[in-house]
């Protein structure tokens, strides 16, 4: 599967957006009591583990070129820092306003695809980015002043993020999608398993004594990570980074709704007018791109669809 298939692609990209506010959700619930450092092991050890099975009776044996491996590893690494940098923000950050600051990087996917990608970048996706970007600021609460240099993460989460789909889009093409992932988690384990038990400041010693529940919760955040970033690959490896850069902006009002059922984070009217605008973009990219399909000629030597 090689061509571009923008609708299936943007479907992909929604469970995406349903999925990783709610792994984050999990995150927040667990920051306050267990150290970064385990949180990313149970999220990329959970990913290695529960793909491996898949890859093995799938059969898959990807041709790992040095290009290929280092260029997985450069991904890897871009995903442990955003991730890193994210549950860092939401130790301090009401989960909406952390993913509203982050949501300058659907703007700089559409410009690194554009720049470096050839991809085209027409009038409706620009305008689209921008009433979404504009919703977005409506979302964003004033509170910068009291909450001090830890709101600058997610603006982190924002730039790591934006090269990492760059990436991902670079090479979602010559990697199965679960293989890729599972790579992904083997790779970032390769780091975190040692400093885990090498390294105290890790925070290795503190999940002995952790409750039931905490595993539980390590459990949910480790399986919910991993289906919401592999839907986002499979959504890269069929739709241009400019046809799901608007998507993106769906995540808001979902982090915003488990942010209320929660943490009781309800916005307020600003943030409720930014929530409807950020819905309208996304719907009108689905809707343009189902016209589009509709309207595109048929290939050479297809048959008549039937009457």
């Amino acid at each position: 599967m090689t061509d571009d298939r923008p609708f299936l692609g943007i479907l992909f990209m929604l469970g995406f957006c349903v999925l990783a506010p709610l792994g984050d959700s999990v995150a927040k619930l667990l920051g306050g009591s267990v150290a970064l450092g385990v949180l990313l092991l149970a999220r990329f050890g959970f990913q290695a583990l529960l793909l491996l099975p898949v890859v093995l009776a799938s059969g898959s044996r990807p041709q790992l070129t040095p290009r290929l491996l280092a260029i997985t590893a450069l991904r890897t690494v871009l995903h442990m820092l955003g991730i890193g940098a994210m549950f860092a923000a939401l130790r301090y950050l009401p989960l909406a306003d952390a993913l509203a600051i982050t949501f300058v990087m659907p703007f700089l996917m559409l410009l690194l695809g554009w720049l470096f990608l050839g991809e085209e970048v027409g009038p409706h996706r620009l305008a689209a980015c921008a009433v979404g970007f504009g919703g977005t600021l409506l979302v964003i609460q004033p509170n910068f002043a009291e909450v001090g240099a830890p709101a600058l993460l997610p603006l982190v989460v924002a730039v790591v993020f934006a090269v990492f789909m760059l990436v991902t889009r670079l090479i979602a093409k010559q990697i199965d999608p679960v293989t890729l992932q599972c790579l992904n988690g083997f790779q970032a384990s390769l780091v975190l398993v040692p400093a885990f038990f090498l390294w105290p400041a890790f925070g290795g010693a503190t999940l002995t004594q952790a409750p039931a529940s905490t595993l539980v919760l390590l459990t949910a955040m480790g399986i919910t990570g991993t289906a919401a970033h592999l839907m986002m690959t499979w959504s890269l490896r069929l739709a241009p980074s400019a046809t799901l850069a608007p998507m993106q902006y769906l995540e808001i009002p979902f982090g915003t709704l488990l942010g209320w059922l929660i943490f009781s984070d309800l916005p307020d009217g600003l943030a409720a007018v930014g929530i409807l605008v950020t819905i309208s973009a996304g719907l009108y990219i689905i809707l343009r791109e189902r016209r589009l399909q509709q309207q595109a000629p048929l290939p050479p030597h297809a048959p008549p669809a039937a009457e």
